[in-house]
């Protein structure tokens, strides 16, 4: 078999010089000395070559609009909320698209091949939805962009959501969402992940859910949202997104969460630079952190990874589409900063989501020709430097370059 493409001289995660061959969109050799011919040759001496970099809860929908219709003077999610009330109502089908893409080719170029977006269903014109299945099949040969159902306002609180999030996966959504602590009562909120499990188990899709998104400790839809994984039999298909409450809940209880947790094997998506910025707003000093207990779910045997959540939008004026800005911030707050721990946020932003996704990605022979070359040696310097992506593969295309950014000094020292 001819080679469409040939990595030379890279180094993988684990300090591992190789040659990868791709051909037909899949890596077909991961070995030191490859002599081939190929169509496309990558000099990656010395550099760090990676499986894709994966953001598995982003909100896509919203992205890019920050200042629409007027900025978050107050920094909080629940005025993020409102202004999203607005928004949604105002915005056409196409500056949904046009945002979305936009934002696409700035990920893409980052070296991101797979987002998970939630999409607000609960907007009853539907232009939410039907933007972002324009989108993912516009992007589909170069990036996997798996939508969630999200009723945003509610899966009871908002009149319909319910039937909302049935009509977006009968339109082609992927995976059932749901937002249990936004609900008016917390037993509505545990009746609405019992529906969302449900659903999910009946048409055999995935769950991701907003969940305890709250600096409230007694917020604890995770421990129902466990039980009800193994009850309709959905384990390793299910994600918890966000779980700050667990940073405010009392250590006793945490020790019985965490196993319960992991025996449902669901998975935890915590957004760092979200979860930060939005949580302990109502707090004097000492001020809550509010991302989740990331190494305790770790060890735990929790699945961990993870998301950029928000760019430029209602909710946060910051943001790049770097899933490395995002691992370098969790890593600081996690407090994750021996040599493994570090390596394992690494892993946060690219194997973990891609096992939370169902993704087939990896540097192994048979999985896809998907990679990303670094101007870095090895995980932790990509960590401290957030360099240039030299080169961007999808499915055995070179879809993105970068030339790194070089400095000339004229300092007398």
């Amino acid at each position: 078999m001819s080679i469409d493409i040939l990595v030379k001289g890279g180094l993988l995660a684990d300090g591992t010089q190789a040659d990868i061959a791709i051909a037909d969109g899949i890596i077909t050799a991961v070995e030191s000395g490859i002599t081939a011919e190929a169509g496309e040759v990558i000099d990656a001496s010395g550099k760090l070559v990676s499986q894709p970099f994966i953001d598995c809860h982003f909100h896509m929908d919203a992205t890019l609009s920050y200042g629409r219709p007027r900025v978050n003077a107050s920094g909080t999610l629940l005025e993020g909320i409102s202004l999203w009330g607005e928004l949604k109502q105002e915005q056409s089908r196409e500056d949904i698209v046009e945002r979305a893409l936009d934002y696409c080719r700035q990920a893409v170029g980052k070296g991101v091949l797979a987002i998970r977006s939630h999409v607000d269903v609960t907007d009853p014109n539907f232009r939410t939805v039907e933007a972002l299945l324009e989108v993912r099949e516009a992007v589909r040969d170069v990036l996997d962009l798996q939508l969630v159902a999200f009723p945003q306002d509610g899966w009871y609180r908002a009149e319909g959501a319910e039937q909302q999030v049935i009509r977006a996966l009968d339109a082609g959504v992927d995976v059932v969402g749901g937002i249990p602590h936004f609900e008016r009562t917390m037993g509505d909120g545990a009746t609405s992940v019992r529906a969302a499990c449900e659903l999910a188990a009946e048409r055999g899709l995935r769950v991701d859910l907003h969940c305890d998104e709250s600096d409230d400790p007694l917020s604890r839809h995770i421990e129902t949202l466990a039980a009800e994984t193994i009850r309709c039999g959905l384990q390793g298909r299910v994600a918890g997104s966000h779980l700050t409450s667990m940073h405010s809940m009392d250590n006793y209880y945490v020790a019985k969460l965490l196993p319960l947790i992991a025996e449902a094997r669901v998975a935890a998506i915590p957004n760092p630079l979200i979860n930060i910025t939005l949580q302990g707003r109502m707090d004097t000093y000492p001020k809550r952190r509010g991302l989740t207990r990331v190494p305790e779910l770790r060890a735990a045997g929790v699945t961990v990874a993870f998301g950029q959540d928000c760019v430029r939008d209602p909710w946060y004026p910051l943001g790049s589409g770097d899933m490395l800005d995002v691992a370098h911030m969790g890593l600081h707050v996690a407090l994750m900063t021996a040599p493994d721990q570090m390596r394992t946020a690494f892993d946060m932003v690219t194997a973990s989501p891609a096992a939370i996704m169902g993704l087939d990605l990896g540097l192994t022979p048979g999985k896809r020709g998907s990679l990303v070359v670094l101007d870095a040696p090895d995980p932790i310097e990509a960590l401290r430097l957030r360099p240039a992506r030299l080169a961007v593969v999808s499915n055995g295309r070179i879809v993105a370059r970068t030339e790194p950014a070089r400095t000339a000094l004229s300092a007398g020292f």
